[in-house]
């Protein structure tokens, strides 16, 4: 059996493909545009330079998207999500499940957590030895915790997540935009040469076959991106992961799909960042470390619409209904759960223990 490096380094090599496969039909493209449409087909000078500006530009902002989302490296957990050396060693040596989750429990109480797993304990991933900050998920592909992980794309060979999210969607958008603009610009020679009124014009033989497949080609690829375009799109208005989208994240009240998502407008400034000037550019902006993410609050109610934050009279605080608050009120009452919850774990078994007295102590009293 070969090493497990030389295997790994194979698997790596191979992931290349795809990206390679986009990269030449890109070249192919550009040649068959530039030069066998707008230099040997096309006879009008203002019609070639129009097009031309047009098609670098689209062709520019694609590739300048492609290689943001390719190699931008996904971000990881910061070390403040590793476990201390003792507490890591007490970790490994524990054999129960329940022990292991009380000492997540207590590297958890400094932590900003909010999700769970499905069974309410700490997430925790034993391949990278971190606790998972929200959103975050373990990528099998590149074998590491990437922080807000949307999915693994074999297209750019790379993780998508909060650090290339941005990068992806204008990737979608602007491959969307150079395969319209060629499929619109090529459908009138395609036309006329598949009718054979260009078969004697044209400078070059072989053109006919070049317009002809780069109008299929480009068609095919404007379909399928859309598609995919639309759907993510659809996501960053909900503010949610592709992970999230099939498996709604867990907070303390349960799951919730809409759990992270603030409205419209604060969704589209998660991904995209509140400077509306470099929404359209390749350039990072998206708001927050990608560690913490501003939740709403979770409700048994959910179409309840009203606050009330004084309680009536002769009514307990824990008996008043609460509804989506905005962003400050949200922010403290996250947190005030957090604590809560981490409170609560902690001390569930010393109060179960004195209740467990206390009754004891009244029914030796009434005997």
């Amino acid at each position: 059996m070969a090493p497990t490096h030389v295997l790994r380094c194979c698997q790596r090599g191979l992931a290349w493909i795809p990206v390679v496969f986009i990269a030449l039909v890109v070249c192919w493209s550009y040649y068959a545009y530039v030069v066998e449409l707008c230099v040997f087909t096309i006879t009008g000078a203002g019609e070639q330079i129009v097009y031309l500006i047009f098609f670098h530009l689209s062709f520019i902002m694609f590739v300048w998207s492609y290689w943001k989302t390719i190699f931008t490296k996904p971000a990881n957990p910061s070390k403040e999500f590793c476990l201390p050396k003792a507490e890591k060693e007490r970790y490994e040596k524990e054999e129960r499940p329940e022990s292991q989750q009380e000492i997540l429990w207590r590297a958890a109480n400094s932590l900003p957590l909010y999700t769970r797993t499905g069974a309410g304990a700490i997430r925790y991933c034993d391949r990278c030895q971190v606790i998972k900050p929200d959103r975050c998920h373990h990528c099998s592909a590149c074998d590491m915790c990437v922080l807000k992980m949307d999915h693994h794309c074999p297209w750019v060979n790379n993780c998508v997540g909060f650090s290339n999210y941005k990068f992806f969607i204008l990737f979608l958008a602007y491959s969307l935009v150079y395969c319209l603009f060629i499929a619109a610009t090529v459908l009138q020679y395609f036309i006329k040469f598949w009718t054979n009124e260009l078969e004697n014009e044209t400078r070059d033989p072989q053109a006919k076959f070049h317009v002809l497949f780069l109008f299929f080609v480009a068609a095919m690829f404007c379909i399928s991106i859309l598609s995919l375009f639309s759907y993510h799109l659809w996501l960053v208005g909900k503010n949610r992961s592709t992970i999230e989208a099939f498996r709604a994240p867990v907070f303390r009240t349960g799951s919730d799909k809409n759990g992270f998502s603030l409205g419209f407008r604060k969704n589209i400034a998660q991904v995209f960042g509140d400077q509306k000037k470099y929404w359209l550019l390749p350039i990072f902006t998206s708001q927050g470390d990608g560690l913490t993410f501003p939740t709403r609050l979770v409700n048994a109610d959910v179409e309840q619409a009203t606050v009330n934050l004084q309680p009536e009279p002769n009514k307990r605080a824990a008996d008043v209904s609460v509804g989506p608050f905005d962003e400050p009120q949200n922010s403290l009452l996250s947190n005030q759960q957090h604590t809560n919850n981490i409170g609560d774990h902690l001390v569930s078994n010393a109060i179960t223990s004195a209740e467990s007295e206390t009754i004891t102590l009244s029914l030796e009293s009434e005997s």
